[in-house]
């Protein structure tokens, strides 16, 4: 077990957590590391699709016991939902097809799920709006003891499907419609409605939202567990290979905007052209810190979103592990002090 050394004090940090179907097992390794190690102190989370799931197996640990129980909690949600978990059946048919985005290229089922997309809608083949993600989430969380929770501040992310906005949901309002909301596949469930508003996955429009953080929480660092990778060297050919690269680019778009204004307002406070601080008309020098799946496993593709294997799950825990370790061996003393990406590059626009 690691223990914390002597010579470090905390940092609080928050924490933003993106969708990915399979590959969220990336961020419980992450999440596990972090919470064994223990100089980071959590202050808030924010989640989308997969991301909020984990987010909210975590704060739920948090208020039932702390870092270690929020550990337990992780790990027991991504056991039950391996392939050789206890889900129920129907449970298990959802959450095959959750922690996928496209089935395997040349499978029977990418044949079949292509051709039932393509005629009918889950208004359809589902007119009875039955979403056992739902029963899931309640079975594993303790949504009062959520919202009760002072220890973080968590925020999970939809798409208003009318005006096409993000919806930010404090902790105050969580409750199991909410994570199904951000969770919501518009082509495996029927939007899920709060309060007569109609939500698809956060993933669209947050993925996952910063700028909660900034009227919220002290700390100006943001460490963000990236599932989704931002650049791809090979062109996609397949029709698979092509929807998931889409996806992909829909998932990072709104992540590179935030990091775009992130850079401007950090660049017109250092030039002393902003005021720096938490009251009224000063801004926040935001600190983006990233710890990415891509970067440890660049192997895996499309279809291994798929995968929900065990085994599969523990690589990932195990690559995540790796990953947040050596995060905090390079990059710890940075943390308050400075990004450790280049956000402009990363974030703008390519100009001819």
């Amino acid at each position: 077990m690691t223990t914390r050394p002597e010579r470090f004090s905390s940092k609080k940090i928050n924490l933003g957590l993106q969708g990915g179907g399979a590959h969220g097992a990336f961020t419980w390794g992450v999440l596990d590391y972090l919470l064994e190690d223990g100089r980071l102190d959590i202050e808030g989370i924010s989640g989308a699709s997969a991301g909020a799931i984990n987010a909210v197996m975590l704060t739920d640990g948090l208020a039932r016991g702390g870092p270690q129980e929020a550990r337990k909690r992780l790990a027991d949600f991504w056991r039950a939902a391996s392939l050789d978990g206890n889900l129920p059946g129907l449970q298990r048919a959802v959450f095959d097809r959750l922690l996928s985005f496209t089935p395997f290229q040349g499978a029977p089922a990418e044949a079949w799920f292509g051709a039932l997309a393509r005629y009918l809608s889950p208004y359809d083949i589902n007119p009875l709006n039955i979403n056992p993600l739902r029963d899931v989430i309640e079975r594993f969380v303790d949504f009062e003891a959520v919202r009760a929770c002072k220890e973080v501040s968590l925020f999970i992310s939809a798409t208003n499907v009318h005006t096409g906005r993000v919806r930010i949901f404090s902790q105050d309002k969580l409750t199991p419609d909410v994570v199904t909301a951000s969770a919501c596949l518009p082509f495996l469930f029927r939007a899920v409605e709060i309060d007569g508003v109609p939500y698809w996955d956060g993933g669209y429009m947050g993925n996952p939202a910063i700028f909660p953080f900034f009227n919220t929480t002290l700390s100006e660092d943001v460490l963000i567990v990236q599932i989704n990778p931002i650049e791809r060297t090979a062109t996609p050919h397949t029709q698979t290979e092509i929807m998931n690269r889409i996806n992909e680019i829909t998932f990072n778009s709104s992540l590179l905007a935030e990091f775009r204004a992130i850079d401007f307002v950090t660049r017109l406070i250092d030039q002393g052209r902003l005021p720096h601080g938490t009251r009224e008309g000063e801004y926040r020098r935001i600190n983006v810190h990233r710890i990415a799946l891509d970067a440890t496993f660049r192997e895996l593709n499309a279809g291994s979103k798929l995968n929900s294997d065990f085994d599969f799950f523990e690589m990932l825990r195990d690559g995540g592990r790796t990953a947040a370790k050596t995060f905090l061996a390079a990059h710890f003393e940075d943390i308050g002090k400075r990004s450790t990406i280049d956000l402009a590059a990363e974030a703008h626009a390519e100009w001819a």
